[in-house]
């Protein structure tokens, strides 16, 4: 099982120079991908950014959001709430400083491993960080 995080969904509902790639990697999946609720609020977050840049217009955030429920609604994705255990887990592995992790990569790291699914990220940073902690990564 795969699991995003947001920096690998966003490119499936906005084009990016990684867009294509992702909608390989989607289309490909005969199961759900896994998403945590961490995933659903920074994708949020992203949708109100692009907005305040002027990115996108409201119109377009509408259409962005409803296409992302709708998968979610349609089986796509298989969401899930950040498990009990895993700000400890975080907190762990930030606190032994041997990583650049920043909290919600770490919360993300914590949510894949948890999922026992492969985090498929576009963050090199976080790819390294997961490499070394003994987490199954790959660069979306």
């Amino acid at each position: 099982m795969l699991y995003l995080d947001t920096s690998a969904l966003l490119p499936y509902y906005r084009q990016e120079a990684s867009s294509d790639a992702v909608q390989l990697l989607l289309t490909a999946q005969q199961q759900p991908v896994l998403l945590s609720q961490l995933t659903q609020v920074e994708f949020a977050s992203a949708l109100a950014r692009w907005l305040r840049t002027r990115e996108l217009t409201e119109p377009q955030a509408n259409r962005v959001e409803s296409a992302f429920h709708e998968d979610v609604s349609e089986g796509r994705y298989q969401l899930r709430p950040v498990a009990p255990g895993a700000f400890e887990r975080a907190l762990h592995w930030l606190l032994t400083r041997k990583t650049t992790l920043r909290t919600l990569d770490a919360l993300h790291l914590t949510c894949a491993e948890h999922g026992e699914a492969e985090l498929v990220t576009l963050d090199h940073v976080l790819f390294q960080a997961a490499e070394f902690l003994g987490i199954q990564a790959r660069l979306g």
